[in-house]
């Protein structure tokens, strides 16, 4: 299988913006025994401005474009010097490539980053991709990472996405304001009922919400790529997801 892995910023890093060591081991271990197996793993990461705002000493995410660049460049350099150590201890080769809007939206620097990643994959490597927030302006900007996972999905033919973020999957209220809400295990198909259940809400953190998650399954489903919403706090998820085991929200087309 060919699949994509987009870890958000609430699963990397504890509340303070370091580094959740021991969790970013344990995902790296499974990943690498995935890769193993003999599935191709291409991984979209969040967490260069978090871990940049916990690294520069500020008391939370700044709010002025050139503080959070500075942040990202700072943060970017951390996050690649862990997954380039932990891989590198499972004898896997990683590849950091940052996009922006533009690198999707134009169609020669589009193909140009989907055959580099393709030939990476030939080349066994890892490929670990975010999107470029050192230079990204609003002009430019995909906006969140749960989009930027499923355009590469797509792009490259990805037989499945897996978002793995702070939450379990979708469920039919806020589960932190209603007890009673269900989670949904499956869906089949998008719509406006489907998105009111969403809501607006974002991690202080990162930049994303179940909205964008709906948003990436739409661009999934429309290609035929299945797409899991799970929880990142147990990096065994992963292991039950390509197991078939009902875990999270799978989002897939009725055949």
């Amino acid at each position: 299988m060919r699949i994509v892995v987009k870890i958000g910023t609430s699963t990397l890093a504890h509340p303070s913006g370091h580094l959740n060591i021991r969790r970013v081991e344990e995902l790296c271990k499974v990943m690498s025994d995935i890769k193993n197996a003999g599935h191709e793993l291409i991984l979209v990461s969040s967490g260069a401005i978090g871990m940049g705002v916990g690294k520069l000493g500020l008391r939370q995410k700044p709010a002025d474009i050139p503080t959070k660049q500075a942040a990202a460049a700072v943060g970017q350099c951390e996050l690649m010097y862990f997954y380039d150590k932990i891989f590198g201890e499972y004898r896997h080769t990683v590849a950091q490539l940052l996009i922006t809007g533009d690198d999707t939206r134009s169609e020669k620097r589009h193909t140009n980053f989907t055959n580099t990643l393709n030939r990476l994959l030939e080349l066994g490597a890892l490929p670990i991709l975010n999107e470029n927030d050192t230079v990204a302006t609003e002009e430019i900007v995909i906006g969140d990472n749960d989009t930027l996972a499923a355009i590469v999905a797509q792009s490259i033919h990805a037989d499945l996405l897996i978002l793995l973020s702070d939450i379990d999957g979708l469920y039919t209220a806020d589960p932190h304001t209603h007890p009673d809400a269900r989670l949904v295990t499956r869906v089949t198909r998008l719509d406006q009922e489907l998105y009111a259940l969403a809501g607006v809400s974002a991690g202080h953190q990162g930049t994303g919400g179940m909205r964008t998650k709906l948003r990436a399954a739409e661009i999934c489903m429309d290609c035929g790529c299945a797409m899991v919403i799970a929880n990142g706090n147990n990096p065994a998820n992963l292991y039950r997801i390509l197991d078939g085991e009902s875990v999270g929200t799978i989002f897939t087309r009725e055949d």
